[in-house]
């Protein structure tokens, strides 16, 4: 019988609540070590400079997880967080790290929303999107996002965005860029701007087959052999450039939406 996402999820983080649990975890601690030393130098240099005031800004963040983009959220000013994942585990475990925090569980493709709708000015839904494989689940999601948000309020995710065909699999779905920009249309959220997370940090989900292929069976390699950190530290410095100097990449990136107000 296939498990279901919220008890492969529960399963996953009550074994392993670290980055790695939550991450590609096939590539092993040492190199995800240096993927969120990435996420979290794009994500603090695009929310930095986001149209909000980050002071006042109250913050819901969707699927939680490890608190990584807690500490962000906490690192860049805001005037709370309020935090929330599917599984029981992160949700204790969340609670424990950080006790002047709330935090609640929620299934982001149901329509209950555990906090009152309209309450927030920024809702974030990092690295977990592409998890809800359940097309109408997904499009919930981002209803949700929107409900949560004050008019005018910022939406902050990743996604995969491809321009080529979707990408199903029983974990992970990546869609198109076409799919994303009509469901946010249809919750009544416009993307204002987006930005690559990685280049050749991350799987090549958007790049032709043979090049997806090559990069899977490089990385794992060297995961083997023990050599993912040293890869790491090789390939952060020129990562750093490339995401300095582009604005598309074949593999995750992260979109800021506005919600619309209703005229």
């Amino acid at each position: 019988m296939e498990t279901s996402t919220k008890d492969f999820w529960e399963n996953r983080l009550a074994e392993d609540w670290t980055e790695t649990g939550v991450g590609y975890r096939a590539l092993g601690a040492a190199f995800n070590t240096w993927m969120y030393r990435v996420r979290r130098t794009v994500f603090l240099r695009e929310m930095a400079s986001a149209p909000i005031d980050l002071p006042t800004a109250e913050v819901f963040d969707i699927g939680s997880g490890t608190g990584f983009y807690v500490d962000l959220w906490r690192e860049l000013g805001v005037a709370g967080v309020t935090g929330s994942d599917i599984t029981t585990a992160a949700v204790n475990n969340l609670r424990g790290r950080f006790p002047d925090s709330d935090f609640h569980p929620f299934d982001a493709a149901s329509p209950e929303l555990p906090v009152p709708a309209g309450a927030y000015d920024i809702v974030s839904a990092m690295d977990m999107l592409f998890h809800i494989t359940d097309d109408a689940g997904h499009a919930q999601a981002l209803r949700n996002a929107a409900r949560l948000l004050r008019p005018g309020g910022l939406f902050v995710f990743s996604e995969n965005f491809l321009f080529g065909p979707e990408q199903r699999g029983p974990r992970q779905v990546n869609r198109s860029m076409h799919t994303i920009e009509r469901e946010l249309a249809a919750a009544g959220l416009e993307p204002i701007r987006h930005a690559p997370m990685f280049v050749l940090m991350n799987a090549q989900v958007d790049a032709p087959w043979l090049r997806r292929r090559a990069w899977a069976l490089v990385m794992r390699t060297a995961t083997a052999a023990g050599l993912g950190g040293l890869a790491g530290r090789l390939l952060y410095p020129l990562e750093m450039r490339l995401l300095a100097s582009r604005r598309e990449g074949p593999s995750t990136e992260l979109m800021i939406c506005r919600r619309i107000e209703q005229q």
